[in-house]
């Protein structure tokens, strides 16, 4: 074998790309040394030596970074493109092995040997050679069916081996590396096996990839492209045995590290199972998916770790919250009793108060006091029973129910969940709400909650629930009876002073970009904003006040450049306006006819005048000031009354057929209703019939029968606050009301003399300026 030495011939080292003799192949080049090289080789011959780099990654290639073999090629034809590209067409001349690599004037230039010839089998081995080569061939593009018919007959009509071993490797689609290990076999017969063997490879995998489509064509219509390749990757996983394998495997690994009994694991293992069975373009494989990812996030066994400190759990609710002492106590009972027992069963609580007065706020602060983790579930207008208990899975877009939903959110199956507005639940045609919750706060069913997507019972007997109201004559029966009712009433302006001090001017001066140093607030001019610029049982308006005060203080911080503001009950009127609201205060005279009631409304207790004017008449009544139904009949029980015992009070027999009597309340705009004023109507009538001076320092309330007896009502707190604010000094409950008057603090009857009563005739002593007219002696009312 001869060789031959080329010394310095121009050099270019290719990417992904191997070059075989008598290949006519065009190729880019972009690199200025193999620019260059280019263009030297133009100036040569036209001889270029191209090599494949290892990594087509290298950016610039050193001869370690070239493989050993390359081919001498002729270039046909050079055409410049865009991007400084040069396309470069070439012909392989001969293979040649890299010697020397070195760079001059810009370009690779090589040293390369050339053999002068391979030894070429003869005789029968060639000839075998030749028709193996042939036949593989042959079988290769039968199969392959992209071959054409004259370079196939062309390659079956050669006689020369070498040849035939070029054609062949130059049409085969290989890879460069393969064409690499080609080129770099010396022997001819070498080269010619290396070829049988990756025919052989090719073929392999071209009937494998046959069988495969003749299974997909089997299944689907030609038409459907779309749902062929689905099949062909569904057909591939069967093959391999992993029909949805990896999605499946993922789940039952998640399987074994979920903390849940051994039922539920059971459970959610047939659906794993169930769900590898299914085709993956089947609808129902996204259904069974979704379930058991559910199933998987649920928190079956996961709690968190209650706070066990009832010192610190104590700090926590009186930092955060000022009065709600109720609440306080019923919680740190709970924390006491879990302590002692190691168990317990978590209360469910009804907070039922005014707006703002802190339902809401204080759940956050117990769920920090006892180190739970929190969740709000808003019930105001949930109309439909499945939002509770979840959809039925064999609907379209079947979700679980916001019960479950909002354990899977806090990921722990002991939180504490506000359920905020529950006496706003409603149902309609789809099924009633409230029912739907009695099995959720019900503590003795609630273990095995069962949810209608989830299926599997949850236990809800550790959820520690707080559920909050604004008022509880809009809840079920059935559902009140299931929770420990707990009533925040409205606060006193000391209780607002101390909360807007200490929580609320912070939070605002925080919230604004203010700091103490920019901004003070005297205590006169926050008791003016709680007096003069609120009426509420809360402090949602307070809040809101003292945040506009902040906005105006930060912006004449920023535009008038002040370094401090300070508010006082003089300057309040430049941030807030004229005082909005003026206590109704007590009248400064005796009058006949007009006494002073007590009355409750939804932002706290209120007074109200009662007035009745008694004229000439036909003995009608008239009721104006816009009075409901309730209202009307107790002043008409008020009327009867008077009328059984009028002779016992000098009034003539015949004073109600002669006389029309007006009772009427002022703010007409004001809708007015309730038992609770009929002591105050009958008081009223009593003193302009008789024409007796009602104390002006007196209110009172109470609800009359017909017989004079004086019956409880409701919401005292807020009338004895009404009565106060308005100087009332002196205060007629009902008698049965005491242990309501005992509960209520000292610092709201301080200064109020409060006067139980049982009947009529405990109040009207001490209520009429002249006292009791002298009754008739040896007459009696008729009873």
């Amino acid at each position: 074998m001869m060789t031959e030495v080329i010394k310095n011939i121009p050099a270019v080292a290719l990417r992904g790309m191997t070059i075989l003799p008598a290949m006519i192949v065009h190729f880019d080049i972009s690199r200025k040394k193999s620019i260059k090289a280019v263009e030297q080789a133009m100036l040569r011959e036209q001889k270029l030596f191209v090599v494949a780099q290892k990594s087509p990654e290298t950016p610039d290639p050193v001869m370690e970074d070239l493989y050993r073999v390359g081919t001498i090629v002729e270039i046909k034809q050079v055409v410049k493109l865009p991007k400084n590209i040069l396309r470069v067409l070439a012909e392989g001349i001969r293979r040649a092995e890299l010697e020397d690599l070195s760079e001059e004037d810009g370009f690779l230039a090589a040293d390369v040997l050339i053999s002068s010839g391979d030894e070429v089998p003869e005789g029968p081995a060639a000839e075998a050679l030749l028709r193996s080569l042939k036949e593989s061939f042959e079988v290769y593009c039968r199969i392959n069916g992209k071959m054409s018919k004259e370079l196939i007959h062309q390659i079956m009509e050669m006689r020369d081996l070498e040849k035939a071993a070029g054609q062949i490797a130059m049409n085969l689609p290989l890879h460069y590396e393969q064409k690499q290990k080609i080129l770099e076999t010396d022997s001819l017969q070498e080269r010619c096996e290396l070829l049988l063997t990756i025919m052989a490879q090719e073929i392999d995998i071209l009937k494998l990839r046959q069988e495969l489509q003749e299974k997909v064509k089997e299944r689907i219509d030609k038409n459907q492209r779309e749902y062929f390749m689905r099949e062909q990757m569904k057909l591939i996983r069967e093959e391999l045995k992993e029909d949805n394998v990896n999605e499946a495997e993922t789940f039952l690994e998640e399987l074994s590290k979920l903390k849940a009994s051994d039922a539920v694991k059971e459970k959610i293992k047939k659906e794993i199972e169930r769900y590898r069975s299914v085709g993956m373009n089947s609808g129902e494989a996204s259904v069974i998916r979704g379930y058991i990812e559910t199933l998987l996030e649920m928190p079956w066994d996961k709690a968190s770790r209650d706070n066990r400190d009832i010192a610190s759990a104590r700090e926590v609710l009186e930092a955060d919250h000022y009065g709600l002492e109720k609440v306080k106590e019923r919680i740190l009972e709970f924390l006491a009793v879990r302590i002692l027992t190691q168990k317990g069963d978590s209360p469910i609580l009804c907070l039922v108060g005014p707006p703002g007065t802190g339902k809401t706020s204080i759940a956050k602060s117990i769920a920090k006091a006892l180190n739970k983790k929190y969740v709000r579930l808003s019930l105001g207008g949930v109309r439909d029973e499945a939002e509770i208990r979840g959809h039925r899975r064999t609907y379209i877009g079947a979700m679980p129910g916001r019960i479950a939903n909002s354990l899977k959110i806090v990921g722990v199956k002991n939180p504490l969940m506000l359920l905020d507005e529950i006496d706003k639940l409603s149902s309609d045609y789809k099924g009633d709400t409230s029912s739907a919750m009695l099995e959720v706060l019900d503590s003795e069913q609630n273990s095995k909650f069962r949810d209608h997507y989830i299926e599997i019972p949850l236990d809800l007997s550790e959820v520690l629930f707080i559920a909050t109201a604004n008022d509880v004559q809009t809840i079920p029966r059935p559902l009140l009876d299931r929770m420990e009712v707990i009533e925040i009433t409205s606060y006193t302006e000391n209780e607002k002073f101390h909360i807007a001090k200490e929580h609320l001017w912070e939070k605002q001066m925080e919230r604004n970009g203010l700091n103490k140093r920019q901004i003070s607030i005297t205590d006169d001019a926050l008791r003016l904003v709680i007096s003069g610029y609120t009426r509420e049982a809360g402090v949602r308006s307070l809040e809101r006040k003292l945040g506009e005060i902040c906005r105006k203080a930060a912006r004449e911080v920023l535009e008038n450049k002040k370094k401090s503001v300070k508010i006082t009950e003089t300057n309040l009127k430049k941030y807030l306006g004229k005082v909005r609201y003026t206590i109704q205060e007590r009248n400064e005279a005796n009058e006949v006819g007009i006494v002073r009631g007590l009355a409750w409304t939804s932002v706290g207790g209120d007074t109200l005048q009662i007035e009745v004017n008694v004229m000439p008449g036909r003995g009608e009544i008239s009721l104006t000031g816009q009075l409901g139904d309730v209202m009307k009949e107790s002043a008409r029980a008020g009327i009867s009354y008077i009328r059984s015992v009028g002779l016992e009070y000098h009034i003539s027999e015949d004073f109600f057929r002669k006389h029309d009597i007006h009772i009427h309340i002022p703010e007409g705009a004001v809708p007015k209703d309730g038992p609770s004023a009929g002591v105050t109507m009958a008081t009223a009538m009593i003193s302009a019939i008789t024409d007796t001076p009602v104390r002006a320092d007196v209110a009172m309330t109470g609800e009359i029968t017909l017989r004079g007896r004086v019956l409880p009502i409701g919401g005292l707190k807020e009338k004895l606050l009404a009565a106060k604010k308005a100087g009332i000094r002196t205060v007629f409950v009902p008698a049965k009301n005491r242990p309501d008057v005992e509960e209520i603090s000292q610092e709201i009857k301080e200064g109020l003399e409060i006067r139980f009563a049982e009947t009529m005739e405990d109040i009207l002593p001490g209520a009429l300026a002249s006292g009791l007219p002298q009754k008739k002696s040896g007459k009696k009312g008729k009873k």
